[in-house]
């Protein structure tokens, strides 16, 4: 047989047969004295064993090793390890299926709304509706929940976890909208040190020994989320953390 006739009795690609040279999963067969390769039934028969396997979801390297003579015991191991993989694997597409479904269910459905549940949960009631401010928060929470690792994310979720109480949302949303009232403000404004005071009170305190960590109480050391929060927001926004951390370090 040449190859495109292989190729069709198995099913399978011309591209495919020579793919399965390259990797030594079908060794290479003689050849005729015009240089074309002469394949047999023996061959046919390897191909379709390799194609069954790969269908099966059988890595390449795997099924080189398995089709190397009579390896019935090997082959087991291996399938139960495929088994086994592939279960997990549809355990976590069944996640990402109720994850979406629960997505789907949501009635006002936002760019951040595929963070990790946990977060999604804290992220329904902290931002204020309308506030720039809040809707700024709630990209950072967003950037630092996918960030984040498992161990990462339960400190945070933690730490912001005594904020959903009905009390704190609503003080929450206040200070978001004296946030919003600075936006124009001069960093010396009169309002800058009042909302700096109401913010600090305001805080749990992991999430407050958190933001004043790595912070001379002179200011001169300054943390990077600061540095990085000055680029984003107003000068007199910025004023106010400036301000949070001093007063934290200096309660601290």
């Amino acid at each position: 047989m040449r190859i495109g006739e292989l190729a069709a009795l198995v099913g399978v690609s011309t591209r495919t047969v020579r793919h399965y040279h390259h990797l030594g999963l079908l060794p290479e067969p003689v050849r005729r004295v015009n240089g074309y390769r002469e394949y047999r039934l023996r061959d046919a028969v390897l191909l379709a064993r390799v194609r069954r396997l790969a269908e099966l979801g059988m890595p390449l390297d795997e099924i080189r090793g398995v089709t190397a003579g009579d390896r019935g015991r090997e082959l087991r191991e291996v399938l139960l390890e495929l088994d086994a993989d592939l279960a997990r694997q549809q355990e976590e597409l069944a996640a990402r299926r109720r994850r979406l479904a629960a997505l789907l269910a949501e009635a006002d459905l936002h760019p951040d709304s595929a963070v990790s549940p946990e977060m999604a949960a804290i992220l329904r009631d902290l931002p204020a509706p309308g506030s720039k401010f809040a809707e700024f928060d709630r990209e950072m929470l967003a950037l630092v929940d996918t960030a984040a690792d498992a161990g990462q994310r339960a400190q945070w979720l933690a730490m912001l976890e005594p904020l959903t109480a009905p009390e704190a949302v609503a003080r929450g949303h206040e200070l978001y909208r004296r946030l919003d009232e600075l936006a124009d403000a001069a960093p010396d404004d009169p309002r800058v040190t009042a909302l700096a005071s109401d913010l600090v009170a305001h805080l749990p305190p992991e999430l407050a020994s958190g933001m004043a960590a790595n912070t001379d109480v002179d200011g001169q050391r300054v943390p990077q989320w600061l540095a990085d929060l000055s680029v984003e927001v107003t000068p007199a926004q910025t004023e106010v953390f400036r301000l949070v951390v001093t007063m934290l370090k200096e309660r601290t």
